[in-house]
């Protein structure tokens, strides 16, 4: 039971902390108005911040609201681009769904070890949290160890993965205007920003974790020393 119920929070922990860091650059949408002037967005939309910024909202609000309509602002699209971006709203609620269900199983299962339901056990001998957290680390070093040799090959198998036997992910700018409003490099920081999220919550995972292992040991330590004083 102890070991079922670990297991189940780890998984839990995992994936909440992947797709939390995932919606970290889908929700947070200052983080592309503060890059639209920096990208020279305008210069190569010949449209200014504000009207830029619109579209983008417009995009966003189809992806993550129920009920929007599709649009991108001044820009024209094709039915194509219309197509994959139904795909990737299909993925956002995906990403929600399971963070969601990943942050009600951690609840549940945090209350139940707090109830004494169950007492987790020690993956690879280390407290849950460190082993969690520094799994996560090492998925997180190798992806971004394979994103750095080349982003854009990256991207393309990215797609090929999570878009099977599509290519409707491949915008012209003449058809789909939207794709010079949302370059390349802006993707990258997207990558960045969630590699980020993961790591910072992974290590502070680990920190928790190490800690807590600590106190236990001093904790053992001391029953320890006192077992022996009253034998």
């Amino acid at each position: 039971m102890n070991k079922v119920c670990t297991a189940l929070l780890c998984i839990s922990l995992i994936l909440l902390t992947l797709t939390l860091s995932i919606a970290l650059p889908i929700y947070i949408r200052p983080f592309y108005y503060m890059q639209i002037e920096e990208l020279g967005i305008p210069e190569k939309t010949g449209y200014d911040k504000e009207t830029v910024k619109a579209a983008y909202d417009q995009v966003l609000d189809y992806l993550t609201l129920p009920g929007k309509e599709f649009g991108t602002g001044v820009f024209p699209y094709s039915e194509e681009g219309k197509s994959h971006f139904e795909d990737v709203r299909g993925l956002f609620v995906l990403n929600g769904s399971v963070l969601l269900s990943a942050l009600a199983v951690t609840a549940i299962l945090l209350w139940c070890k707090r109830k004494g339901y169950f007492r987790p056990s020690r993956p690879f001998g280390k407290h849950y949290l460190l082993s969690c957290g520094g799994g996560t680390l090492l998925f997180m070093a190798v992806l971004g160890a394979v994103a750095s040799v080349n982003f854009e090959k990256s991207f393309e198998v990215f797609h090929h993965i999570f878009f099977p036997g599509k290519d409707n992910w491949i915008f012209s700018a003449s058809e789909d205007g939207i794709i010079l409003a949302m370059p390349m490099e802006f993707f990258l920081r997207c990558g960045l920003l969630f590699l980020c999220g993961a790591v910072s919550i992974s290590l502070a995972m680990c920190l928790l974790g190490r800690q807590r292992d600590r106190r236990g040991k001093k904790g053992a330590s001391a029953e320890a020393l006192a077992n022996t004083l009253k034998n």
